[in-house]
């Protein structure tokens, strides 16, 4: 006798059966684990129960991974709070006059430029080279013999040729030799007025001519001198 097909789609209107979709949370939590620790307790074999040392150990390295979740938050509301103190604190910089490691310099156009180097011991030969936004070298000073110290740097904004350049950012390396051709350290400094602050990944930085200056980089700030 033949056996008659059975029709799977008949009680589900046409639909054949699927396996059921999972449920539950992706991420395992104090609720979750505790109802897996319920469970487990519950459908243990009664004959040979779990040690209940394990249990103990579960819960005190469930308990210390969520301390430790707890302090990571409370840092990171620390840090947010200390970012916005140092960002709040920059803007007191603005309108002040600062000097500041590096040889990041503005050229209006029209005023020559000061600057200023630091040399730790004598040099017997010190050169500038001023270089423009692409660091191609435009003007070469050479500023002699100088002693230990600070050496004044004046750049009247013209190239090697003598042609005025335009205005914008600039840029100056320094090279000091002593009597025995030997490198000296040498330092340089700049100065102007912060007209502004920028972040850059939450780190502020100091607007100055059309320089962005890093904090650790000012070695001393100064009211704005308004004297006529």
């Amino acid at each position: 006798m033949a056996i008659p097909a059975l029709d799977l789609t008949s009680q589900s209107g046409g639909v054949p059966p699927t396996t059921a979709t999972a449920q539950g949370s992706s991420t395992l939590g104090k609720d979750e684990f505790l109802k897996l620790l319920v469970a487990q307790l519950a459908n243990q074999d009664p004959t040979k129960p779990e040690d209940s040392s394990t249990f103990v150990a579960q819960l005190a390295q469930f308990s210390a991974l969520e301390q430790q979740q707890n302090t990571v938050s409370r840092l990171d509301t620390l840090l947010i709070g200390q970012a916005t103190a140092n960002q709040t604190s920059a803007s007191a910089f603005i309108g002040k006059d600062v000097t500041f490691q590096g040889g990041s310099m503005h050229l209006d156009g029209v005023s020559p430029v000061s600057a200023s180097a630091t040399l730790t011991t004598p040099a017997d030969k010190v050169a500038i080279v001023v270089t423009d936004g692409a660091g191609n070298p435009v003007r070469t000073l050479q500023l002699g013999a100088q002693g230990a110290g600070n050496v004044a740097i004046t750049w009247d904004g013209l190239d090697d040729n003598g042609v005025r350049l335009p205005a914008g950012d600039y840029g100056m390396q320094a090279a000091a030799f002593d009597a025995n051709q030997q490198a000296v350290p040498i330092t340089l400094n700049n100065s102007g007025t912060v007209s502004g602050i920028a972040f850059q990944d939450g780190v502020p930085q100091l607007k100055v001519g059309g320089s962005l200056i890093k904090m650790s980089d000012v070695t001393s700030i100064n009211e704005r001198n308004t004297t006529p």
